[in-house]
């Protein structure tokens, strides 16, 4: 029997090559499209940011709802949209307490919601309702909290540069230099490897920003970086295991070479009630 032919970029190291099957080019200019949408909004008027943050989560949820359709899940969508951004409007306007209080008048309404439908699947769509609900728009609910601030708009800019640092150096680090799996089951590209660039990433992010826009330590802003690391870390986990389970690749595929917008949103909504907590301890606001 013939030896099998060995590929010619493995041919000498007989190893597969290292690097992204992504098309780089087009992942950076996407990304860059999107920060850029993120910075103008943000440093603007406030409230646009705010509509732009609710059209992306809009979207999510509506890939978050498609994608367990898929496996015959029906999540009821009306109450978890209107109420998802009834709840998000009204944390702006009136913080921590409308935040909790829409969330539980949301969830509410998905069981009610599904009460007519009859007692078929009834637990598994209204779990499935009331998960979107918390996942997406009440973790999504501590970016509002973080722009509420007076100095809103620097908040949110140090969380969404310490959770991009997170991707950015982890896809450099675990592309070039990775070799042992985080958690091959659940997601097998994710190396200790592309942690350790995230967390260095971070750590770098953090300790500059916090002091500059924040006025905190730049202990406090290394904190926050490893904080950051963690919790986006267990995000992208978070999302592989259910993208797994619903037995899909990507949420969507609205950004090219980077899928669906939940796809963009996992490390993020991990990321931002642990920042918003750190935040109240190190440099509440005025």
């Amino acid at each position: 029997m013939p030896a099998p032919e060995i590929p010619e970029e493995q041919a000498d190291t007989g190893k597969k090559k290292r690097g992204s099957s992504r098309n780089l080019p087009i992942a950076v200019a996407v990304g860059v499209g999107l920060g850029a949408v993120v910075l103008l909004s943000l440093y603007t008027i406030k409230e646009i940011f705010l509509g732009v943050v609710v059209v992306f989560l809009g979207v999510a949820v509506w890939e978050f709802i498609r994608a367990f359709a898929s496996r015959g899940i029906r999540i009821p969508w009306v109450p978890v949209m209107v109420g998802g951004l009834a709840t998000l409007l009204c944390t702006y306007f009136w913080g921590t307490t409308a935040l909790v209080a829409g969330f539980g008048l949301t969830a509410l309404a998905v069981l009610l919601w599904r009460l007519p439908q009859g007692q078929d699947g009834y637990v598994r769509d209204a779990t499935a309702g009331v998960f979107a609900t918390a996942y997406i728009w009440f973790l999504a609910g501590f970016v509002v909290l973080l722009l509420a601030a007076p100095d809103g708009a620097d908040r949110v800019l140090i969380f969404i540069a310490v959770t991009v640092a997170s991707d950015i150096g982890g896809f450099f680090a675990g592309s070039f230099l990775g070799n042992h799996k985080l958690a091959p089951t659940i997601s097998p590209k994710k190396t200790w490897e592309g942690v350790s660039g995230s967390a260095l990433t971070c750590m770098v992010v953090g300790g500059f920003l916090l002091p500059w826009l924040l006025h905190g330590h730049w202990w406090q802003g290394v904190i926050v970086g490893v904080a950051a690391v963690c919790s986006a870390t267990l995000g992208d986990l978070i999302e592989s295991v259910i993208k797994r389970d619903l037995g899909i690749k990507d949420m969507g595929s609205l950004l090219p070479e980077h899928g669906g917008v939940m796809d963009r949103l996992d490390s993020l909504l991990a990321t931002v009630p642990v920042v918003w907590l750190l935040f109240q301890v190190f440099v509440p606001p005025a």
